[in-house]
């Protein structure tokens, strides 16, 4: 059992969240020919804001980041990495159900992107995730609120 802790992200976190998204996300970006070590960068630091953010930490370290982004009929989740060595422990699992109970509750629409063979997908629909659309590279999913 690990000692998981979302805390309010601050400016100072995006440079060690942007090294974590770089690291998780390779092997599917390589996948699909679409890495670039400072692109996968820098398009974190660009969609970063703190205000919508959470940092991960579990047993006192960084290991992660989500991030809940309001839109016009919902929630964008976003940002949602989490270090390589935890996938698979449930910590995952825990954040996405924390999130997804303060959407139920406001009755709000839940929105994400993955990319393309990711096996993230599968933590998604399990939640309710539905296919929304898609493209070469990305697989839009929506969740309605649980009642």
């Amino acid at each position: 059992m690990v000692n998981r802790v979302l805390r309010e992200a601050t400016a100072a976190d995006v440079e060690p969240l942007a090294e974590i998204r770089a690291v998780v996300m390779r092997p599917d970006l390589e996948r699909l020919g679409r890495y670039d070590p400072e692109r996968v960068r820098q398009r974190f630091r660009d969609g970063f804001d703190a205000s919508h953010t959470w940092v991960i930490e579990v047993d006192g370290a960084l290991a992660g980041s989500v991030a809940l982004r309001p839109a016009e009929d919902g929630h964008w989740l976003e940002h949602f990495y989490l270090a390589e060595h935890l996938q698979g422990a449930g910590v995952g699992t825990g954040v996405l159900r924390e999130l997804l109970a303060r959407c139920d509750r406001d009755s709000l629409l839940t929105r994400l992107n993955v990319l393309q063979g990711s096996p993230a997908r599968r933590l998604y629909e399990r939640f309710g995730f539905v296919l929304d659309s898609e493209d070469p590279v990305d697989v839009y999913l929506v969740r309605q609120p649980a009642r």
